[in-house]
């Protein structure tokens, strides 16, 4: 019999202030945070894109433009984000211990700031949650949003030191009066001189917290007696709690364990490994632990809202969840058949030659193919269309347009991307 998890009314969030939000609505729409000032955190995941970019690997640093429109000038990048941006749907929950597809930002001991990060101890002490230190790790990376070495001075600081760019852009922030007076405002401080990148962290986090909450999808009426799923949803809850064993990894009211798993996903892509590693290919955990058994594993998503944040996988391999739930069914197969026409890359010429690459070393394939945590089920083409049907019982009402928005326009003066 199918099991259902508890009420999404059980999901506790951090929480935030209102004041703090609304400035970090305005920071997380402006390319001030940005090495050229020419992206924002918004570029990859902006309301109108769901919190997502529906793209499989996006474009950071040097395109113009948001989602599908985004475009790049010949030769302006050398290199994909490596990695699909995901969705941000509940990240205040605090049931979340770690972000990004490898877990690489986590709650820890390891250090004396509470947290593991690529900082390590070079993390500011003080940052009152997970969100807040994941929301610091864009900034600095030089494809997202810190940009090329000798375009900018954060990422002359950064290729220095990975905290080196966080005193600039706080100075950018502070010494703009409207953020200055705010942010002195909110957090109690003395004067705009007393901000630093914790401020703008948290400013950042209460936004993300307040503004991509959603759980007020058909499921949840239904769970709560205030609603009816339709017949093929019905099917796809029983399947996915059932025989299809999605409920494994996709559990509690958010439909994820928080845990890595290796899925054999088709890689292609610029990658991202250890640094020593010349590759183009992803190792996913590993390349957090050192650990050889967390090869290819990788962070299991929510599936909250997953209905408008394709493409799917952490190369964004799947356009559809049809086909995402097949390489579930039996991946070795689906990754045999994969094909790179499936993949969304905004075009880029130029860089055409790598992109797939990865698919003519055999040995790596079959490295991939090999490492597999979970148990091929046999599905026929009804049954993935219920769980698909399912899938769209998690997508929110009126949640899924978020809370505040996009701004009209930002104090840097700086366009507003749309």
């Amino acid at each position: 019999m199918a099991v259902s998890p508890a009420p999404a009314q059980e999901v506790v969030f951090n929480d935030y202030s209102e004041d703090r939000a609304a400035i970090g609505q305005l920071l997380f729409y402006d390319p001030i945070l940005s090495g050229n000032r020419n992206i924002s955190c918004a570029t990859c995941h902006h309301a109108d894109t769901f919190s997502a970019d529906a793209l499989s690997l996006g474009i950071g640093e040097g395109g113009k433009g948001i989602g599908t429109r985004r475009t790049v000038a010949d030769g302006a990048i050398v290199k994909r984000v490596p990695r699909n941006a995901p969705g941000l749907w509940n990240i205040g929950a605090t049931e979340f211990t770690s972000f990004f597809h490898d877990g690489r930002v986590s709650v820890s001991d390891a250090y004396d700031t509470g947290y593991d990060s690529p900082a390590e101890e070079w993390l500011p002490v003080g940052l009152p949650n997970l969100l807040a230190v994941q929301a610091l790790f864009p900034l600095t990376a030089q494809f997202e949003m810190a940009g090329n070495v000798g375009e900018n001075e954060v990422i002359g600081a950064v290729s220095d030191r990975i905290d080196g760019g966080w005193p600039i852009l706080a100075k950018r922030v502070r010494t703009i009066p409207a953020y200055g007076d705010a942010l002195v405002e909110a957090f109690a401080l003395n004067r705009p001189e007393d901000i630093d990148i914790r401020h703008i962290a948290i400013a950042l986090a209460d936004f993300m917290n307040a503004e991509w909450r959603s759980l007020d999808a058909p499921y949840d009426l239904w769970l709560a007696g205030q609603g009816n799923l339709t017949p093929a949803q019905d099917r796809g809850r029983m399947l996915f709690f059932g025989k299809g064993g999605c409920a494994s990894c996709h559990s509690g009211p958010l439909f994820t364990d928080q845990n890595f798993y290796a899925l054999a996903l088709p890689p292609f892509g610029p990658g991202r490994t250890r640094r020593f590693d010349p590759m183009p290919r992803d190792v996913g955990r590993m390349a957090e632990t050192d650990d050889l058994d967390d090869a290819y594993r990788f962070r299991t998503p929510s599936l909250r809202n997953v209905t408008l944040t394709g493409p799917y996988g952490h190369n964004g391999a799947y356009p559809t969840l049809a086909g995402i739930i097949r390489h579930h069914a039996d991946p070795v197969a689906a990754t045999a058949r994969w094909t790179p026409e499936l993949a969304n890359l905004p075009d880029a010429p130029w860089l055409a030659s790598g992109d797939f690459v990865i698919r003519s070393d055999a040995r790596e394939m079959a490295r991939v193919s090999a490492k597999l945590d979970i148990r091929p089920v046999v599905l026929s083409d009804a049954e993935v269309a219920d769980l698909v049907a399912f899938m769209g019982a998690l997508e929110g009402g009126e949640s899924r347009y978020g809370r505040l928005g996009v701004p009209d326009a930002v104090p840097s003066g700086l366009a507003v991307e749309r």
